[in-house]
């Protein structure tokens, strides 16, 4: 039986942060085992899909990336809607992406409510001598608002896997062993555009379930 099949748990996670922190990137190092240097901001949503192994199960991890910009903001809500996990992503170098987190965090429980296992990350851990936002800084947040912490670099590929083993850890803590028969509902909306980013498992299933509307 082909491993895509053959899972037992499903989970949908988002990754949220202002444009610019490195969300796509994170996503694609995980998924892909890629970078783009010159990635371009997400335009509505990127869907990532990947099987996972937890306590000898298969997972299977839908992850989506939103767009950062605040004109997106309204359009992406619907897309925390049966998140089991989230990340919320700033940009070391970026002091603004950094105080934006507290909103990111407040926008996702108001859309999730509390059941929702977030982590905080600090991404682009690579550019050392940019850094605006100290370790202690990131570790002191996430630790207000009650949450892991790492810090990343999808360029250099630090912390990638180690975030998602993180996430699926405390998500099958939360959740147990609750089998999933069918995949989450996906749909996009208005000028939205969707790109799907499939592991090596061959997974076309979901590229045959979006539905695009009114998108290039």
């Amino acid at each position: 039986m082909d491993e895509e099949a053959n899972y037992s748990l499903l989970y949908k996670i988002i990754i949220i942060g202002d444009s610019g922190v490195g969300k796509s990137n994170i996503l694609s190092r995980y998924i892909k085992d890629e970078f783009a240097v010159n990635q371009k901001s997400t335009v509505g949503v990127e869907l990532g899909t990947k099987i996972a192994k937890i306590k000898d199960t298969n997972a299977k991890l839908q992850i989506w990336d939103t767009a950062g910009q605040e004109r997106y903001r309204a359009v992406t809500s619907s897309y925390y809607k049966g998140s089991h996990g989230c990340f919320i992503v700033y940009d070391i170098t970026s002091e603004t992406s950094f105080e934006n987190v507290e909103k990111w965090y407040e926008q996702a429980i108001a859309e999730t409510g509390d059941k929702i296992s977030i982590i905080i990350v600090g991404n682009k851990c690579d550019l050392e001598n940019e850094r605006k936002v100290s370790k202690e800084q990131g570790e002191e947040k996430a630790k207000n608002l009650k949450c892991a912490f790492f810090e990343t670099s999808a360029l250099s590929d630090i912390n990638i896997d180690e975030i998602f083993e993180e996430l699926l850890n405390q998500l099958y803590e939360k959740n147990g062993g609750n089998k999933n028969d069918d995949d989450i509902d996906i749909e996009l909306i208005g000028e939205n555009k969707a790109i799907n980013i499939n592991n090596n498992t061959g997974d076309n299933n979901n590229a045959n379930k979006l539905k695009l509307m009114g998108c290039c």
